[in-house]
C-alpha cells in the first residue's frame, strides 16, 4: 500500500444513519449518498433520497466527483418474489481529480466494512446506473 493512500474514517452520526436505514421498513427505493470531506478525511452524509429510482438517483450524482451510495432497491425476481436488497454503489466517474479518486478509492473497502455492505457495486460512468444494470448485477445474488 503507498504511503500517499489517504483512508478516511467514517462519521459515527453516518454509521448509525446506514444502520437505522438497513432497519426501514418502507417498501419503496431509497438511498443514501455519501461523499468525503477532504479536509477531516472523513466520509460524511450528502444526501438521503426517499421513493427515487435508479435513473432518478443517477441524475442526482455529480459527474465528475466520486460518490458512495447505500441504495435500497425494491428488486422484482423474474419468479415473482419481491426482495429489497441493500446496494452499496461506488461511482468513481472517469475524469476526476486523481487525488480524490485515490481518497475515495482508499476509503472505499473500510466504508463498506464499517457499514456492513455485501452487494457492492462499481461504475465509472454516472450513465451507467440504470434500473437495468442494477437487475444485472443482482441476478448473481438469487
Amino acid at each position: 500500500m503507498s504511503e500517499s493512500l489517504v483512508v478516511c474514517d467514517v462519521d459515527e452520526e453516518l454509521v448509525k444513519k446506514v444502520k437505522q436505514f438497513r432497519m426501514r421498513k418502507e417498501t419503496n427505493n431509497a438511498a443514501i449518498v455519501m461523499k468525503i470531506d477532504k479536509d477531516k478525511q472523513l466520509v460524511i452524509l450528502e444526501e438521503e433520497y426517499v421513493d427515487i429510482s435508479p435513473d432518478d438517483l443517477r441524475d442526482e450524482l455529480p459527474e465528475r466527483q466520486p460518490r458512495f451510495i447505500v441504495y435500497s432497491y425494491k428488486y422484482l425476481h423474474d419468479d415473482g418474489r419481491i426482495s429489497y436488497p441493500l446496494c452499496f454503489i461506488f461511482s468513481s466517474p472517469v475524469g476526476c481529480r486523481p487525488e480524490q479518486q485515490m481518497m475515495y478509492a482508499g476509503s472505499k473497502n473500510q466504508l463498506v466494512q464499517t457499514v456492513g455492505m455485501s452487494k457492492v457495486f462499481e461504475i465509472r460512468n454516472t450513465e451507467d446506473l440504470t434500473e437495468e444494470w442494477l437487475k444485472e448485477k443482482l441476478v448473481i445474488f438469487g
